[in-house]
């Protein structure tokens, strides 16, 4: 295979029917970044509906950048102002939940599921449903209701394109055209094709965030501020709390189970500060083949958004030359107790894995309110995730409307160990 900054979309002489796309999550950290890859191409796309949060002035200057035909605004009491925002540009306007789910479902080649958390899991859900190609940066819909998840994609037929840049990497390393035949990247379609014999493990890597090099006491004392300064991507409040914690790196490993239909122990993380091994795969015959990139979200993007195309990136290409050297190390589940849970919990399955992100996103909020220390987000996450134990109320969600009523218990009870501090 040539290296991917070899590989271009179909030349501009050949006539090539511009991509319709819906976006949702348009105005978070992978909206922006994949705004950026669309306009620099923006011959090659047309877009269907944006679909914002609350920032209302964002979603309605994306939208006349992009020139949308509808945009969607989460928050039902903004709809008076983003039509207000919107006037005189042709531009439709929409809001609240089924209105998202309705831009989720709009017909269009491929849905961006950029939403970022469990506010993802439906319209994720609903796009496949639906039969939408759905190119997924939403990890919590396979984290909190995979099983659910994927039978919709296998029911409907539609595709899922990993966009997290770890299993973008190892969807390319696995043979992307290969792949890209299966409804959904189950378990059962890799093995009909084969493949998950031929697979002895996949790795998925970590910068080690800002903590990489502390001792525990200090990780645990660590500072809104200093937790939120990832060395080497932008990206929301949250996910930058769950890379400093290496529980982003444990949701990961889940995503990658339940996405590639891997199991559990044939999945690892190796420690590489310099991000430029995004995910590899080892094979059967000791062969191993690995996606390399700088660290930027706007190139699994593109990757998406072309397939099962190339197409050009406004990303500097690779030189190994030019970085010289580059390190790998185990990570160490000790100083990252958070990792270790997340593994726990893939192991575990049986609703695990849905209550552990839920309880995440709880005592992550609580963090960034600074109503707990950093320390505390890993023994809170346990303590909860025992207390659901001892409730009797994990098991594996079946159907959407299980995954999300499991995930309203396990923040109940993750909410009930949070205490005002005085």
């Amino acid at each position: 295979m040539r290296p991917v900054s070899q590989l271009h979309i179909a030349s501009p002489a050949v006539a090539v029917k511009p991509k319709s796309l819906v976006i949702l999550g348009a105005t978070g950290s992978v909206g922006r970044s994949t705004t950026d890859v669309i306009t620099a191409a923006p011959e090659n796309f047309v877009i269907e509906a944006l679909v914002g949060g609350k920032d209302v002035q964002a979603l309605a200057a994306l939208a006349r950048k992009l020139n949308a035909k509808t945009a969607v605004i989460a928050d039902s009491d903004a709809y008076q102002d983003l039509k207000a925002a919107l006037a005189g540009s042709g531009i439709e306007a929409a809001a609240g939940q089924d209105a998202v789910n309705a831009a989720a479902t709009r017909a269009c080649d491929l849905v961006v599921a950029a939403i970022s958390g469990t506010a993802g899991v439906l319209p994720t859900h609903a796009a496949l449903a639906a039969g939408r190609n759905v190119a997924l940066a939403n990890k919590e819909s396979l984290v909190c209701a995979g099983t659910a998840v994927l039978k919709a994609a296998a029911s409907s037929g539609a595709h899922v394109l990993p966009m997290d840049s770890e299993h973008n990497a190892v969807f390319q390393a696995l043979g992307s055209g290969v792949a890209a035949g299966r409804p959904a990247l189950g378990a059962t379609r890799l093995a009909q094709h084969g493949l998950m014999r031929e697979i002895a493990r996949i790795t998925i890597t970590a910068s080690g965030g800002p903590f990489r090099t502390w001792s525990a006491n200090r990780i645990a004392a660590a500072t809104r501020e200093e937790a939120l300064a990832h060395p080497n991507y932008a990206m929301g409040p949250k996910i930058t709390i769950d890379s400093a914690s290496l529980m982003n790196k444990g949701l990961e490993l889940i995503e990658a189970h339940v996405l590639f239909g891997i199991a559990a122990e044939q999945l690892d993380v190796l420690v590489h500060p310099q991000q430029i091994f995004h995910g590899l795969v080892s094979f059967a015959d000791g062969s191993v083949v690995a996606g390399l990139a700088h660290p930027d979200m706007r190139v699994p993007i593109a990757h998406c958004l072309a397939w099962p195309a190339r197409m050009s990136a406004p990303v500097k290409h690779l030189n190994l030359a030019e970085i010289g050297q580059m390190t790998f190390e185990k990570p160490d589940l000790e100083r990252f107790p958070a990792l270790g849970l997340a593994m726990a919990a893939m192991r575990a399955g049986s609703g695990h894995p849905t209550a552990l992100n839920a309880a995440n996103e709880v005592v992550v909020a609580a963090f960034l309110d600074r109503a707990i220390s950093f320390g505390d987000i890993p023994s809170l996450v346990e303590r909860a995730l025992n207390r659901c134990a001892q409730a009797g109320v994990l098991h594996d969600p079946q159907t959407i409307e299980d995954a999300l009523a499991l995930d309203r218990i396990a923040r109940e009870q993750t909410q009930g160990l949070l205490t005002p501090r005085h």
